[in-house]
């Protein structure tokens, strides 16, 4: 499963040196629809939702990429981020729990870049040595203990993991990933509406033009 994403990643690097194209953009090429569309949050926002996992080393390496159009969102939109858990030999299960966790904490946004670095930066939430999966595996309590730099005590952190509350988004999060039909990461999603990724778009260039053109889309009045 690591080699998989590893050479997910590295096509992903490669599609990155192709120059964004003028458009146009072409629905069930290189955006698709969902169908039905998915329920936001925020009515009142348009929502893009990135699918990753913590775990992911695409998503490691696309963080910089997902901050640049993060900071080009109109005022009108916001970034938004599902956990994937369906790769247990990276942990995803148990990064989507603490990153559920560390959002009830309230230090989701605060820990999220510094989260990637603790797990394939050579810090202390790793999951694989040298292209090999670790032994023993980080655990609950060493996610816990990362976040204490943040301010919140372990046990609070494992309350919380360990919470209803956190189960059920958990579950939520299983069920949303199924019904935008995401089988990769990192997928985006724009308003529940449009399903896209690097390798659907081309290139990181145009995966951003993308979206910039869908939230835009998405913000036209109604006719």
């Amino acid at each position: 499963m690591f080699q998989r994403f590893v050479l997910g990643l590295a096509s992903l690097l490669a599609a990155a040196g192709v120059s964004a194209q003028g458009g146009p953009w072409q629905e069930g090429k290189h955006y698709f629809r969902i169908d039905p569309p998915q329920a936001t949050a925020q009515p009142d926002k348009i929502e893009v939702t990135e699918v990753f996992s913590y775990g992911c080393p695409a998503c490691f390496s696309a963080a910089p990429k997902v901050k640049s159009i993060k900071g080009k969102l109109p005022a009108n939109a916001v970034m938004k981020y599902i956990p994937a858990s369906w790769n247990q030999g990276e942990q995803w299960p148990l990064f989507q729990r603490a990153y559920y966790a560390a959002e009830a904490l309230g230090v989701a946004d605060k820990a999220h870049d510094d989260m990637f670095v603790a797990i394939w930066g050579g810090g202390p939430l790793a999951v694989s040595v040298n292209g090999k999966i670790k032994t023993p595996a980080p655990t609950l309590d060493d996610v816990a203990k990362f976040y204490e730099k943040y301010g919140v005590k372990a046990a609070d952190f494992t309350g919380a993991a360990n919470s209803f509350a956190v189960n059920t988004k958990m579950k939520k999060a299983d069920a949303y990933i199924k019904a935008v039909q995401a089988d990769s990461t990192p997928t985006f999603v724009v308003n529940g509406k449009y399903r896209l990724n690097g390798q659907t778009a081309g290139s990181w260039d145009n995966l951003e033009a993308i979206i910039l053109h869908l939230v835009a889309q998405e913000s036209a009045p109604a006719k």
